[in-house]
């Protein structure tokens, strides 16, 4: 039977023993000596090939079996030669992509990791935070083997690497040394500063310091995140130190000048800009990020909500949180953050509206009425529905059940800080196409590679826990984040695209139900068996940015059915024009998001805005049917030549009659222009079927 290796860039090669020949002749020859067949084949008696040996196992085989023959020089001139020539394949693979990167459409498009249309500018920056990518997966893959290895053994260690090389299953921003995401208390910085995570800023003592610090503490705490970094308490907080200043009832005169200089601006003046210092300031790129704007996200609640988290919340000057200037602020800055979004390109804060449900609608019917007000404004932003207040939204689709709703006067609100350590992801659509090649019930293959994941994220965990001991992790000791609150987040990829192999139709029906059930049904059993006092796991459909492109990619070159460029993000078909808007709700709704204990986002594609009424009844359809978590995406447009934004999708700009426009769209998660998609992003976008309103 011909033997075949695998390459350094993953192809397979007819196996020579030729090529081995000539290597250690010329290992021999480095040092002055010869190598005589009979030695030549003594060293090859050492040296094990099987079919799909890959090149680099074979070398070290040759650099084992040199030492155990005794031919210590030889071993150590062939140690040296493959050093040289890693390094020279590494500063060539490296010079490639530095050209390809300054030739890429966009700075997405060019990168070859971890694709973002966060990052909008392609400059000397962003290629300085690409070029060392490549040396932090080899790091971390090594941390992380290493920790199996100890933990589990060399097998496990190697299946891992076995199914990542695969593809079978993708840890996510391996790219980073830090955490995943993260929703933070502010309280250690409301009381102490940033002294404890490594600033030099005291702690705020009125409006002023409050919002040049918070800008300062996100920008600290993001740095050590590589997601998303949540700050649910930032408009209680704000509306804290605006009373200190103007009086808890200052929302009762908000038009009264309060700026001695000539400005003379009133009070609501005031606060709109400080809105705007602090939103334009963390839309900046900024150098830790990789020349990329924060991730940052906020909550808004409405009263019974608020009420849950916060009923036990005492400031430092001993007083309660005011429901009623809240309930202002919050509507305020609603409304400024969507009218600037006609002023400028946006993208963060990534906002997320928590509403308590009762009786098929929410409870809260003021809020219930201004969450739909805002959407028929052409507002963009989440909904989070829950009939009691036992999870939180953390990111931009991440879901967390919360732990303890109790306040420490050393750490603040326990029910906010929370979040993901780690994110390992499994490619369903090859684990189910492979175990269907190989003739074994997929079940028997998922739960093979479910229990291996669960192996892997404990690893990392382990690894988490070493770094917090040697103090590399301020944010866990300062109290920013909890580690037992942090989840280990077991993601899916490829959903869909397993159950259209099967044959299973994309709706909803009885098949399509009971196969989502019984996979993510898995998951969840795992995540249980492995659930410690100390560990939580959840499971989240993961937004597949960059890595739905991926698997799409991988999975066709590896010659399985694939039908789209990208994988969704969705429980349904995201170009299907046959499903109507209930449809698409009852789809991410309680039959489908049981065992979806980490969330998935509801993205709800429309050609154009809805009235008011028509979004209060959308809200109590996202009740009924379990729907917990969604948007509505409008595209909006933006005039390249003139700037102007307008809130719906126009073929012609309405204030320079140019045509030269782009569109401001969710690619997923978060706004950004189109054209700072990647380019497969971009075609994905293209195909998507936007709903008209006549589908409700």
């Amino acid at each position: 039977m011909e033997l075949f290796i695998i390459k350094r860039d993953g192809k397979k090669e007819s196996f020579s023993v030729g090529k081995i020949k000539n290597a250690i002749a010329k290992a021999f020859l480095s040092v002055g000596s010869f190598a005589t067949q009979e030695v030549i084949t003594n060293i090859l008696s050492r040296v094990s090939i099987t079919n799909e040996t890959t090149v680099e196992d074979i070398q070290n085989q040759v650099e084992i079996a040199l030492m155990a023959e005794r031919y210590y020089a030889v071993a150590k001139s062939y140690m040296l030669y493959r050093q040289k020539h890693a390094e020279d394949r590494e500063v060539t693979e490296k010079l490639k992509f530095l050209i390809d990167y300054c030739d890429a459409q966009n700075a997405a498009t060019g990168s070859k990791f971890d694709a973002n249309a966060n990052v909008e500018n392609k400059n000397m920056a962003t290629l300085i935070g690409e070029l060392p990518k490549s040396n932090f997966i080899r790091l971390n893959r090594r941390m992380l083997t290493d920790k199996l290895k100890d933990m589990y053994g060399k097998e496990v260690s190697d299946r891992y690497i076995n199914l990542l090389n695969e593809h079978f299953i993708y840890k996510n921003d391996e790219t980073s040394l830090a955490n995943y995401c993260a929703s933070i208390t502010m309280y250690p910085w409301l009381i102490g500063g940033t002294t404890s995570i490594g600033g030099n800023s005291k702690a705020p003592t009125n409006l002023k310091s409050f919002c040049g610090g918070f800008i300062n503490m996100v920008f600290m705490v993001s740095s050590m995140l590589s997601g998303a970094c949540a700050t649910p308490e930032f408009l209680m907080y704000m509306n804290y130190f605006i009373g200190l200043e103007f009086g808890e009832d200052y929302y009762l005169h908000a038009d009264k000048i309060v700026d001695s200089s000539k400005k003379q601006r009133a009070l609501d003046k005031v606060i709109t800009d400080y809105f705007e210092q602090i939103v334009y300031s963390i839309n900046q790129p900024t150098g830790a990020r990789n020349f990329q704007a924060v991730f940052w996200n906020i909550s808004y609640y409405d009263k019974y909500y608020f009420e849950s988290l916060f009923e036990n919340f005492v400031f430092p000057n001993e007083s309660k949180p005011d429901w009623n200037s809240l309930n202002w602020l919050q509507k305020r800055f609603m409304k400024w953050f969507n009218m600037e979004r006609t002023r400028s390109v946006l993208t963060f804060p990534v906002e997320t509206m928590a509403l308590l449900t009762e009786n098929g609608e929410p409870k809260d019917k003021e809020y219930g009425d201004f969450t739909a007000e805002m959407y028929a404004e052409g507002h963009s932003f989440f909904t989070y529905m829950s009939d009691n207040a036992d999870s939180l939204s953390s990111c931009c689709r991440l879901r967390n059940e919360i732990q303890d709703n109790g306040f420490s006067y050393t750490l603040g609100a326990g029910g906010v800080s929370t979040g993901s350590k780690s994110v390992l992801t499994i490619n369903l659509n090859r684990c189910i196409q492979h175990a269907a090649r190989n003739s074994m019930p997929y079940q028997f293959y998922l739960d093979e590679i479910v229990d291996l994941v669960h192996k892997v994220q404990l690893a990392y965990n382990e690894n988490l826990k070493n770094m917090k001991a040697k103090g590399m992790l301020p944010l866990f000791d300062a109290g920013y984040i909890n580690m037992g609150r942090q989840y280990l987040t077991i993601g899916v990829n490829g959903l869909v695209e397993a159950a259209e192999f099967l044959g299973i139709e994309i709706s909803d029906n009885p098949r399509y139900e009971n196969f989502v059930q019984q996979i993510l049904g898995i998951v969840e059993d795992y995540n249980k068996r492995y659930r410690t006092k100390d560990v939580m796991f959840n499971c989240e459909m993961i937004p597949a940015e960059n890595v739905g492109v991926k698997h799409a990619k991988w999975d066709r070159e590896a010659g399985y059915m694939v039908k789209r460029d990208c994988y969704n993000s969705y429980f349904y078909i995201v170009e299907d024009e046959s499903l109507n808007i209930i449809d698409k709700f009852r789809l991410h709704g309680h039959k489908y998001i049981e065992h979806l204990t980490g969330g998935s986002a509801l993205h709800l594609n429309l050609e154009e805005h809805l009235s008011k009424e028509q979004y209060k009844q959308l809200l109590r359809v996202a009740t009924q049917e379990g729907c917990n978590y969604f948007t509505f995406n409008i595209p909006n447009t933006v005039c390249n030549d003139c700037g102007h934004i307008n809130k719906r999708k126009l073929n012609e700009c309405p204030s320079c009659k140019s045509k030269n426009l782009d569109y401001l769209t969710r690619i997923i998660g978060y706004m950004k222009r189109v054209s700072n998609f990647s380019q497969p992003r971009q075609k994905e976008a293209a195909q998507r079927h936007y709903a008209p309103v006549c589908q409700l």
